[in-house]
C-alpha cells in the first residue's frame, strides 16, 4: 500500500503544471533550455511546453485515410475539444499532432482548439505513408526540391489549407506554423531511389532547425531512416523515432539508437492489440534502467477508436492517470517521470537555432 501510494504521489507531481498555456505564445524567446518550440499559437520557450503528449491526431479530415482504417476520421471540432479540456484538466498541457499535409490534416480547426482548450499544440509538415495519399496525388510525384520548399514555407509562413485535394500553389495559407516534420518509412518509398522524399525532410530540418518525426514499424527501418538522416548532416537530437515499442522484443536496438542521441517515442500505451500496459510499463522501466531516461518520449496515437469524446477508449487522460502511476509502480520514480513528460519534450520538439 505504501509504495502504490508513493507511486501515485510521484505520478501527480510528475503531471503537476498550473496556469495558462498562452502566455508568451505568439513570438520566440531565448530559453534555458535552449531554442523554441513553434505551436500552432506561436512559438514559446522550451519550459513553458509543459506536461506534452508527444503523438497524437486530434483532427482527421474525411477522405482517403478512412480507406486505410475507418478510425482515421477525427472531425467533430466540439468532440474534439471536449477531449483537449478533459486532457487539461488531468494536468495536459501540451500535445503534438503527428498529421502531416496532404492527408486529412486539418491545420485551422486544430489552431482554433487549440486556443478554445487552451492547450498547446505542435502541428506537423511532412508526409505520411504512401498508403494514406490516392494514386494521383501530387505528393507522389513532386521532386526533392519542390518537396524541401514546400516544407520550410509551412515551416516558416504558414500550413497550407485543403492540401488534401489542392495541388500546393492553389491552396491558401493559414497564419500557423507547422513545428515539426514527420516523415513516415514504407517499402514504396525506401526503393526510390533518389530518396527524395526523406531528402527533402532533411534539407528542411537542416534550412530551419526544425525536428523530424519518424513513423517506424519496425527497428531495420529506424536504424535505416536514423542512418540515413544522420549522412545528411541532421543531428541525432533532431531525429524521434515512433512505434518501436510495438514490438518488445529487441531491447539492443532502442538502447543503441537511444545512444546515438536519437529520441525514442513509446505510445503503445492502451494498444492491448499488441500487448498490456503492464508490460509497457516493465518495458520503460527497463529502459529507464539501462539509463534512456533522457532519450524517451510518451504518447497515446490517438485515433477515433481511442479518443473518449468520440466513445473510444482509453482517451487522452488514460496517460496521466493510469499509466504513469502504473510505470511509477514498475520503477520510475518522479523525476524521470517529468523527464519523460516534461524535460524531454521540451528539448526533443525545439528548434535548433
Amino acid at each position: 500500500m505504501e509504495r502504490k501510494t508513493r507511486a501515485g504521489a510521484d505520478a501527480g507531481r510528475a503531471i503537476g503544471g498550473a496556469g495558462r498555456t498562452g502566455d508568451g505564445a505568439g513570438k520566440a524567446s531565448k530559453s534555458a533550455e535552449g531554442g523554441f518550440i513553434r505551436t500552432v499559437r506561436g512559438d514559446i520557450p522550451p519550459e513553458k511546453l509543459g506536461f506534452c503528449h508527444s503523438h497524437e491526431h486530434l483532427f482527421l479530415a474525411p477522405g482517403h485515410p478512412q480507406t486505410v482504417n475507418a478510425d482515421l476520421r477525427i472531425d467533430d471540432y466540439e468532440l474534439t475539444l471536449r477531449e483537449l479540456r478533459e486532457f487539461r484538466d488531468a494536468g495536459g498541457r501540451a500535445v503534438v499532432d503527428a498529421q502531416p499535409l496532404g492527408c486529412g490534416r486539418m491545420e485551422a480547426e486544430l489552431a482554433l482548439v487549440s486556443a478554445e482548450a487552451d492547450v498547446h499544440a505542435v502541428a506537423s509538415t511532412g508526409f505520411h505513408k504512401l498508403a494514406f495519399y490516392p494514386p494521383d496525388h501530387w505528393i507522389r510525384r513532386l521532386g526533392e526540391e519542390e518537396l524541401t520548399r514546400l516544407f520550410v514555407g509551412e515551416l516558416e509562413e504558414g500550413m497550407l489549407a485543403g492540401t488534401d485535394r489542392l495541388e500546393p500553389e492553389a491552396a491558401s495559407r493559414v497564419d500557423a506554423r507547422a513545428g515539426l516534420i514527420k516523415t513516415a518509412v514504407d517499402a514504396e518509398r525506401m526503393a526510390d531511389p533518389d530518396k527524395r522524399w526523406f531528402a527533402a525532410a532533411a534539407g528542411a530540418s537542416l534550412a530551419t532547425g526544425a525536428p523530424i518525426m519518424c513513423h517506424t514499424e519496425s527497428p531495420e527501418q529506424a536504424r535505416w531512416l536514423f542512418g540515413f538522416y544522420r549522412e545528411r548532416g541532421v543531428p541525432a537530437e533532431a531525429i524521434i523515432l515512433c512505434h518501436l515499442d510495438r514490438k518488445l522484443d529487441d531491447p539492443k536496438a532502442h538502447l543503441e539508437l537511444a545512444g546515438e542521441g536519437a529520441y525514442l517515442e513509446y505510445d503503445t500505451i492502451g494498444r492491448y492489440k499488441y500487448h498490456s500496459d503492464e508490460a509497457e510499463a516493465e518495458w520503460i522501466a527497463r529502459m529507464l534502467a539501462a539509463g534512456l531516461e533522457d532519450r524517451l518520449l510518451l504518447g497515446l496515437d490517438t485515433t477515433r477508436a481511442r479518443l473518449a469524446a468520440y466513445g473510444g477508449t482509453p482517451g487522452l487522460t488514460h496517460l496521466a492517470e493510469r499509466f504513469l502511476p502504473l510505470l511509477a509502480r514498475a520503477g520510475a520514480d518522479e523525476a524521470q517521470l517529468r523527464k519523460l513528460m516534461r524535460r524531454n519534450p521540451a528539448r526533443a520538439f525545439a528548434f535548433r537555432s
